[in-house]
């Protein structure tokens, strides 16, 4: 992963709710995903289409990284989707139910007009994902591909499994999505939590997310924003930890040195490289950091 940025929370908002479009510019999400696919009506395709291209064009959006998820490549509506947004240009676009390698190729061609800077984003929602989970996240390395979003909903249903607040049926895919993310550089989202009003099930399924370690979690209400923010941001005793670790590879008897002892610990050179990460996660978070060191 080239880029360190906080992917805490992810909101998706249908593209064709203007109104939504208009609050997305003021909510502390990191990732506002304007949605052109499931949450939008046949009939509204064109409509989501022209208002997402309008607010990516229109900006306002801050530190907001700004995505669009199309319509797939065998649907009426997925290839002009592709085209109008190569255009636009937001910070990615991501694609749904991404079966193969060979899909993540296909959109790649696909935004083939637009500024190398805007990403792919790639959706794991399919029981056929599962079994190609290290080709798909193997073709970022000659694509736009740089980061995972996990489907739960759709990989539940096609699996006709109970999707519960443990998803103990989706336990397999979901770290073995994070394997194959982590593999290959990848970022990974985790997938939604449906019940709105559920504090203690969204609680449980972002800690669990956490503990998979997943960058962050897709969300589907502002309400549920504040608790994803607060449990993906870097707690004080990690980054008192990734302090100490980066400190104490820095001493001169420890140069060149693979692994050493820090707080009766013993730690690696990989865990100098999560050190870092942790630390950049938090110099890039848009709230005063030393909250997160008192």
């Amino acid at each position: 992963m080239t880029d360190i940025r906080p992917r805490r929370s992810a909101l998706y908002l249908p593209a064709s709710n203007a109104k939504a479009l208009e609050k997305a510019r003021t909510l502390d999400c990191d990732v506002v995903i304007l949605d052109l696919e499931d949450s939008v009506a046949p009939e509204m395709k064109k409509l989501a289409r022209e208002r997402a291209v309008e607010a990516v064009r229109g900006g306002g959006f801050g530190r907001r990284e700004l995505v669009v998820r199309t319509n797939g490549l065998d649907t009426l509506w997925g290839a002009e989707d592709l085209r109008a947004l190569a255009q636009a240009a937001p910070d990615a676009i991501l694609v749904p139910k991404v079966d193969s390698g060979a899909d993540v190729h296909r959109y790649h061609d696909a935004l083939n007009a637009a500024p190398s800077r805007v990403q792919l984003w790639a959706m794991i929602e399919t029981a056929k994902s599962v079994f190609r989970l290290e080709e798909i996240a193997a073709a970022g390395s000659k694509s736009r591909l740089s980061l995972l979003v996990m489907g739960t909903n759709d990989l539940a249903k096609e699996m006709r499994a109970s999707l519960t607040v443990s998803r103990s049926a989706l336990l397999a895919p979901l770290s073995l999505s994070v394997a194959a993310a982590a593999a290959h550089g990848l970022a990974i989202l985790d997938g939604v939590f449906n019940d709105i009003d559920d504090d203690a099930g969204l609680n449980a399924q972002l800690q669990q997310g956490l503990e998979f370690g997943f960058d962050g979690k897709t969300l589907i209400h502002p309400r549920q924003i504040a608790r994803c923010n607060e449990v993906f941001t870097p707690s004080p005793e990690k980054v008192a930890w990734a302090e100490a670790v980066i400190a104490a590879f820095e001493l001169p008897d420890n140069a060149g040195k693979g692994a050493i002892r820090v707080d009766g610990r013993m730690v690696e050179r990989l865990h100098l490289v999560q050190a870092r990460h942790v630390l950049g996660i938090l110099a890039a978070l848009p709230v005063d950091k030393a909250r997160h060191l008192a």
